[in-house]
This record gives structure tokens, sequence and C-alpha cells, in this order.
């Protein structure tokens, strides 16, 4: 080494070995470009990082908040619509009940107005009987006088006897009919 500082001395150049003021400016200039880095553009640098990195894993963290609000949300609406669901087969099934009684109570009105219309029936039918017996008892004790008139040969114009044997020929005759019935 002490020969290449010899020849350094002696006024050759060597490219290997540079000058020593240069070797201190340039170790000077490292030093200042050294902390001038070190102290402004590191943080500055690190700081820029940071705010990526904060917003890569806010970004991360937002996707994931959204994410998780859609399922939610996702949850709510197949909630709401099987709920939906339940409550409209709850109402056809309320529809249904409701119709099957709707025509139970149109089916008991249609039989009482059947038996309501019976019964009138009935009542008219006994009434026109009644009506048509009181007649025919009457046609047939004027026939019944008529007639016994002619066979006696006397005159059976008494209304109060005639209406006597009569009352006690159909009373007789009814009795008669009672008895072959049984």
């Amino acid at each position: 080494m002490a020969a290449t500082l010899l020849a350094a001395e002696e006024g050759e150049f060597n490219p290997l070995f540079p000058h020593t003021y240069e070797l201190v400016v340039g170790i000077f200039a490292f030093l200042v470009v050294f902390f001038v880095v070190g102290r402004m553009l590191v943080p500055r640098i690190q700081k820029t990082l940071a705010e990526r990195t904060d917003a890569i894993e806010g970004g991360i963290k937002r996707a994931e908040e959204a994410q998780a609000e859609a399922q939610a949300l996702q949850r709510r609406y197949s909630e709401q619509l099987e709920e939906a669901r339940r409550d409209a087969a709850r109402l056809r099934e309320e529809a249904r009940e409701q119709a099957a009684q709707i025509k139970a109570e149109l089916r008991e009105e249609a039989q009482a107005e059947a038996r309501r219309l019976v019964e009138a029936a009935h009542a008219q039918i006994e009434a026109d009987r009644q009506a048509a017996f009181a007649q025919l008892r009457t046609e047939i004790g004027r026939l019944s006088t008529e007639l016994a008139g002619r066979i006696v040969g006397e005159s059976l114009e008494d209304e109060a006897r005639q209406s006597r044997i009569v009352d006690r020929f159909l009373d007789e005759l009814e009795s008669s009919n009672a008895q072959a019935v049984r």
C-alpha cells in the first residue's frame, strides 16, 4: 500500500484511489444525502406507505363490512319472505275455514227454509184436507139423506134430525175405517 500512496504523491494519477479532498467531499455529500433522506424523505415515505396501508386495510374492512351487511340484509329478506309465505298460508287456511263456515251456514239456512216450506206445505195440505173433508161430509150427508129419504119413502128435510143422522153415520164409518187400518 505504501507503494500506491507514493505513486499518488508523486503525481501519478491512479483512478482507484481518489484524492483526499474528493474523499472528504464525497463522505460529506454522502452524510448530507443520508441525513436528508433519513430525516426528511424516509418519514414521508413511511407516512405515505402507512396511509396507503391504512387505505387498503380500510377498503378491505369496508368491503368486509359491506359484505356482512349484504348478508344480513339477505338473511332479513329471506326471513321476511318466509314470514310472508307463512302469512299467505295462514290467510289461505283462514279463507278455507271461512268458506266452509259460510257453506255450512248457507246449508243450514237452506235446510231450515226447506223445513219451513215443507211444514207450511203440510199445514196447507192439512187445512185443504180438513176443508175437503168438511165439504165432503156435507155433501155425503146431503146425498145420504136424500138416498135414505128415497129408500124410506118419507122426507127427511128436518135439518137438525138430518144433521144428527149424518154425524152418527160418519162417526160409525170413521171408527170402522180406524179398526180396519189397525
